[in-house]
């Protein structure tokens, strides 16, 4: 017969309170309490769930201040270790990053490599006082994929009404000829929450708003998987009693798209780069380019050149399966970079260069971009794009960024899409910082690109998007509103964001380093000296871009044929004045582009004349801060 659990306030071995040795069943006292442990639910005490932590020994130059140098004995990784494995309730994950091989950090000599844990936030602060200013304890914080969040109403209800008014719409999302579009997110916002949808086989999707009429559905959006361009509606007239009908354009139906993707085409911002008058023998061969990212789609016609990669958050499993990418993002950012050109398609800046893919998302954190870093000093990969973010600054990925960039990787991120200050990592000092700005007539007027316009257009047409992060850490912007590029399987959609800006740049450096004199002869060598180099050409190729200020676009937006030095011919520089020391060109380049070199010493592949090039009738515009300036700057 099974043994009846004490009850709650009786300890084994308790003196019995009733004559015979047990608790007198007259006491209703004891019967109540029995009969509640009876019922009380079974199961685990609700307690605080481990998280993982990022635990590191932190230099002697950055700790010093933290504590007396009588404590300040140097710590290794292996000494971290043992210690950790010695201290209850704390699960070592992983171990990341550099352990004291190759890429090493000089800061004190220390070995950078990262330990992965999982423990409590309450164990994490007695690590880190425990530390006493020599280790590194922080969270291994969730990164995101910087792509813009539809815009919600400023006030949203944080609870759906039970009762009352609500309205019950159907949209059906067809192509120009009538056919259904399938699996197109469609969107209704009003003053409460709003309701998403997906639409079925037969392009229909049902939605229903709680607490609204017809008449307060403030806006209507619909985006499409691929192949079309977006949908936005400002206060919608729907109608309760039928369907309505939202006919979507084809993107080959724009007239810079035209036969894409059957004749092979380069997207506004390429163009507004000036990549088209780009000499076609300049691809970036021999350059290699990280896109660390959700994968990339090889199974795509335009990416399927694609060989090497690293799955970071499947290693334990298979590394190999970098080349899934079910969000589509790291395809789209690739075929920026490094798209190939048959016949069809949308043509990237260096579809020559050597691209490698480190997987990253759905669900990457601060440790495994680490590991992705690792994976690319290991790999001398030149330059990486990263077109991701996190909540705050992490000073364990910090110090890979640093270990990269004394290793000759280049690091290009997004700036982010929240509006507000520049996100991490793009705000560290040690990378080169995107944002992204847009040009009117580049995308449909009813599509929701329209809804990204700032109110800084210039007379070219370019503003900055609403959504692009602002601040001082911003170096240069480029195209990201109404980008077209590749997605999963062998499809192509519009896309905007700084996620999409940051490819191309990422391309023109990519560029850069493959054709541009000096990275082919005393800069040749990977080195921190060659990234900052690199970053200074970026900045002194750009021109003024839009109304906004400077935390807005940085030195404004790159041009390709300055960056590689093809263009600036004497007197044709208009009202802008040239300071050839601060153009950022090599020495003696500018002086032969004066004399009429047409070229600039510019190296071009076998057979291929100077003369062929095109985009040599000069420099119309002036350049960004720092470079050309106008008269009076």
């Amino acid at each position: 017969m099974p043994k009846t659990p004490p009850v709650a306030g009786e300890q084994p071995g308790q003196p019995p309170d009733g004559p015979d040795g047990r608790p007198s069943a007259d006491d209703p006292s004891t019967a109540r309490t029995r009969e509640a442990a009876r019922e009380a639910p079974r199961g685990r005490a609700v307690a605080e769930r481990k998280k993982k932590y990022l635990v590191a020994p932190r230099s002697l130059s950055a700790a010093g201040f933290l504590a007396p140098s009588a404590l300040m004995a140097p710590l290794s990784l292996s000494s971290v270790r043992q210690a950790l494995q010695g201290i209850g309730d704390i699960d070592i994950v992983d171990t990341v990053g550099g352990q004291g091989g190759l890429g090493a950090s000089s800061l004190g000599g220390q070995p950078d490599g990262v330990i992965v844990a999982r423990m409590t936030d309450q164990k994490a602060g007695e690590l880190h006082r425990r530390g006493q200013g020599r280790l590194v304890v922080e969270r291994d914080q969730h990164l995101q994929l910087l792509d813009p969040m539809l815009r919600r109403p400023d006030l949203v209800s944080s609870l759906t009404p039970y009762s009352g008014p609500s309205v019950e719409v159907v949209v059906a999302v067809v192509g120009k000829d009538g056919a259904p579009v399938p699996e197109a997110e469609v969107s209704l916002f009003g003053g409460l929450l709003p309701s998403t949808a997906v639409t079925g086989p037969d392009g229909s999707a049902r939605l229903r708003l709680y607490g609204e009429d017809a008449h307060t559905i403030s806006g209507l959006y619909v985006k499409p998987l691929a192949d079309y361009w977006s949908f936005y509606q400002r206060d919608p007239d729907l109608s309760a009693s039928e369907p309505n009908v939202v006919m979507l354009r084809a993107l080959a139906d724009w007239p810079a798209l035209q036969n894409m993707p059957r004749q092979n085409a380069l997207g506004w911002g390429a163009r507004a780069m000036r990549l088209d008058q780009v000499p076609p023998p300049l691809r970036g061969l021999g350059v290699k380019v990280a896109v660390i990212d959700s994968g990339v789609a090889t199974t795509h016609g335009n990416l399927n050149r694609i060989r090497a990669g690293f799955d970071v958050i499947n290693k334990q499993v298979d590394r190999t399966t970098w080349n899934s990418d079910t969000l589509g993002h790291g395809s789209h950012c690739a075929g920026v970079i490094a798209g190939a050109d048959p016949s069809w398609g949308i043509r990237g800046f260096a579809p020559d260069a050597e691209i490698h893919v480190c997987k990253l998302f759905p669900g990457g954190q601060i440790s495994q971009l680490i590991d992705a870093l690792e994976y690319c000093i290991e790999q001398q990969i030149d330059i990486v794009n990263l077109s991701l973010g996190g909540s705050a600054p992490s000073e364990a990925l910090e110090r890979q960024i640093q270990r990269a960039k004394q290793a000759g990787v280049a690091c290009i991120a997004a700036a982010g899409n929240s509006g507000g200050p520049v996100q991490y990592p793009a705000s560290s000092p040690h990378v080169l910082a995107v944002a992204a700005v847009g040009k009117v007539d580049e995308f449909p007027p009813d599509s929701y690109h329209a809804e990204t316009i700032g109110q800084d257009i210039d007379q070219q047409g370019f503003f900055t998007a609403r959504f692009s992060c602002a601040g001082p850490q911003v170096d240069v912007c480029a195209p990201g509103v109404a980008v077209v590029s590749s997605v999963p399987p062998n499809n192509f959609a519009a896309w905007d964001g700084t996620s999409m800006a940051a490819p191309h740049v990422t391309g023109l450096a990519a560029l850069v380093l493959a054709h541009r004199p000096e990275f082919q002869g005393a800069l040749r060598a990977r080195s921190v000296e060659r990234v900052e180099r690199l970053f200074q050409v970026l900045r002194m190729s750009a021109r003024p871009v839009t109304l906004g200020d400077p935390a807005r676009v940085g030195y404004g937006m790159p041009d390709a044929l300055v960056a590689l030095g093809l263009s600036v011919a004497a007197g044709q520089v208009g009202h802008w004045q040239l300071p050839a020391a601060a153009f950022g060109m090599a020495p003696g380049m500018m002086a032969g582009m004066l004399a009429g070199a047409p070229d600039g010493g510019i190296r071009y592949a076998a057979g291929f004349a100077p003369q062929q090039a095109t985009g040599m009738q000069g420099f119309p515009f002036g350049l960004g801060m720092g470079g050309l300036r106008p008269a009076g700057w």
